[in-house]
C-alpha cells in the first residue's frame, strides 16, 4: 500500500514542479497578468504588476449581445464583487479611458460660478482631500439640465492618486492620455453671459469662446492631432455657437444635433449625453400598472417656435380623451414635486419634439418610471449603442402620431404584462441617467466617459491615416 501511495505522489510532485517553473519563467520574462478583453480601449503599453479586476463591459458586442444591465438573469447584481469594489485600487491602464485635462484659467469654468482662487496661481477648487470644502454649487432651475460639463470636471478633479477603478482616470501628461478634456463650462457661459452688457458690443460668452479658440489652437496638444482627440462639452443647443466651426475637429458632447451643421457635428464623431433630469427620481417604486390611474401624461408648452404644430394637433386630438392629462409649462413652472407626482401616477409619458429633437422631458419620464412615448423622428439618444430603448420606450413616427385615433389605440393596446416588463426595465436603467458627485458605478458620469472611450479607436484610426504621408515627407526631408 505504501509503494502504491508513493507511485501516486510522484506524478503530482512532477506536475507541481512544472507549474512552479512555468510561473518562474513568466516572471523572469517580465510577463504581467492583464484583465480579459472588455471591448473597451486598453492602452497597448499598459503594464499590470498585480492582478487588476477587469472593468465591466459597456459594449453589447463584448458581452455577446447581452444588453447592459444592473441585474443578471437571476435578479442578482451583475457584479458580485461590487460590495467590495471600493477597496480595489487601480492605475490609469485599468480605466476605460485615460484623460488629460487642461489647467485652464478659472474664467472658463468655476469662475463662471463666482468661485475665486484661494491663492495666486491656483486654478481649481481643492476636491482631492477629505478636509476639502464642498465644490462650488451649480445654479438651480433649468440651468441644471445642461450641467454635464460641471459633473465631468468634478469627476476628474476629485480623483486622488489612490482612486478606485472607474470609467475614466486623469493623467498628468497628455502623451499618456487617450483624450484631452477641455474644461469650458460652455452651457453655463451661454445661459449667463450670452447677451452683451452695455456699453460692451460683444457678450462675455462670445469673448470667452474667442479666447478659447486662441488658447486651444496654440497648444502643442491640439497641434499634435489637429484637435481630433480633444473633448468639448457643449450640451446647451446654443452653446459654443461662435466657436463650433473652428473647433469642429474635436469630439463634442451634445444633447442632440438639431442645431448643428452636419459638417461640424455628427453621431460618427460626437457623443450624446442625457440631460440632467429635473423631476425627482422615483425611489423604491412599487406603483405598478394598477397603481397609475393616468394613462398618458404630457408636461410642457403647446405653443413653440418650432415643433409647435404637431404638439397643437396632438393636444386638440387628445384633450377630451379619458385618462389623458396635459400639464402646461415646465417643471420649473409647476415645481419638481408636482411634476414628479404627475409622471409617477401615469403609465405613459409623452415626449414630443420641440425646438430641438430632444428635451429633458424624456429623462424625467425615465426616472419617474413612466414609459416614454417618443414622437421625434430625428432624435438621437445617449449610449444607444449599448442600451436598447425599445425595451422601455415606445417610438411613434410623427406622421403616424397625428392620424386620428392612432396614438390612443397604440398605447391602449399595450397589455399589462408588456407594460410591466417595460416598467421593470426602467427601474433597472434609471441609474444610467443620474449625474452625481462623487460619481458611482454606471451612473450618467461613468456612462458618458464610457461612451467617449468607444470613440477612441475611431480617433486613432483617423490620426494614423492622416499621418501616413507627413511621416514620409519627414523621412525624405
Amino acid at each position: 500500500m505504501a509503494l502504491r501511495g508513493r507511485t501516486l505522489l510522484l506524478p503530482l510532485a512532477a506536475a507541481t514542479a512544472l507549474v512552479a517553473s512555468t510561473i518562474f519563467l513568466f516572471a523572469a520574462a517580465g510577463v504581467h497578468w492583464r484583465p480579459a478583453d472588455t471591448g473597451l480601449p486598453v492602452p497597448p503599453d499598459a503594464a499590470f504588476s498585480t492582478p487588476v479586476p477587469a472593468a465591466p463591459s459597456a459594449s453589447a458586442d463584448a458581452t455577446g449581445g447581452k444588453e447592459l444591465s444592473f441585474l443578471d438573469e437571476n435578479g442578482h447584481p451583475d457584479d458580485p464583487a461590487s460590495a467590495s469594489a471600493g477597496a480595489e485600487r487601480c492605475g490609469p491602464g485599468a480605466a476605460a479611458v485615460r484623460i488629460f485635462m487642461y489647467d485652464m484659467p478659472p474664467e472658463f469654468h468655476f469662475g463662471l460660478l463666482g468661485w475665486s482662487p484661494p491663492s495666486p496661481g491656483a486654478v481649481w477648487p481643492d476636491l482631492g482631500s477629505a478636509a476639502a470644502p464642498p465644490p462650488p454649487r451649480y445654479p438651480g432651475g433649468l440651468n441644471q439640465q445642461h450641467s454635464v460639463e460641471y459633473w465631468l470636471t468634478l469627476d476628474l478633479l476629485s480623483q486622488p492618486s489612490s482612486a478606485p477603478c472607474g470609467a475614466a482616470v486623469r493623467v498628468a501628461d497628455a502623451r499618456d492620455a487617450d483624450l484631452v478634456f477641455v474644461p469650458f463650462f460652455a452651457s453655463l457661459s451661454y445661459n449667463r453671459h450670452s447677451r452683451p452688457v452695455p456699453p460692451e458690443k460683444v457678450s462675455r460668452d462670445e469673448a470667452l469662446q474667442e479666447k478659447l479658440v486662441g488658447h486651444l489652437t496654440a497648444r502643442p496638444e491640439w497641434k499634435r492631432f489637429g484637435g481630433a482627440d480633444h473633448v468639448i462639452v457643449a450640451h446647451h443647443p446654443n452653446s459654443l455657437l461662435h466657436a463650433r466651426a473652428a473647433l469642429a475637429p474635436a469630439v463634442f458632447v451634445l444633447s442632440d444635433f438639431g442645431r448643428y451643421d452636419p459638417r461640424v457635428a455628427s453621431l460618427e464623431k460626437d457623443v450624446v449625453a442625457p440631460y440632467k433630469h429635473m423631476a425627482k427620481t422615483f425611489v423604491n417604486d412599487s406603483a405598478g400598472f394598477d397603481d397609475r390611474p393616468t394613462l398618458l401624461y404630457f408636461r410642457g408648452a403647446i405653443q413653440r417656435k418650432e415643433g409647435g404644430s404637431i404638439r397643437q394637433e396632438l393636444y386638440y386630438m387628445l384633450k377630451d380623451e379619458n385618462d389623458v392629462y396635459f400639464s402646461f409649462g415646465s417643471v420649473q413652472d409647476h415645481g419638481a414635486s408636482k411634476a414628479s407626482q404627475g409622471m409617477q401616477s401615469s403609465k405613459f409619458c409623452l415626449n414630443i419634439a420641440g425646438d430641438t429633437p430632444s428635451s429633458n422631458r424624456l429623462f424625467d419620464a425615465i426616472v419617474s418610471h413612466c414609459v416614454p412615448v417618443i414622437i421625434s423622428d430625428d432624435i438621437e439618444l445617449p449610449y444607444e449603442d449599448v442600451l436598447d430603448y425599445s425595451k422601455f420606450s415606445i417610438f411613434v413616427r410623427s406622421s403616424d402620431a397625428v392620424k386620428k385615433g392612432y396614438l390612443m389605440r397604440l398605447i391602449s393596446g399595450v397589455s399589462k404584462e408588456k407594460w410591466t416588463g417595460m416598467w421593470k426595465r426602467l427601474k433597472e436603467v434609471d441609474k444610467h441617467f443620474e449625474y452625481q458627485y462623487p460619481s458611482q458605478k454606471e451612473d450618467a458620469v461613468q456612462m458618458v466617459w464610457q461612451a467617449l472611450s468607444r470613440r477612441v479607436p475611431a480617433i486613432q484610426l483617423k490620426v494614423h491615416r492622416s499621418s501616413r504621408f507627413s511621416r514620409s515627407h519627414r523621412i525624405l526631408g
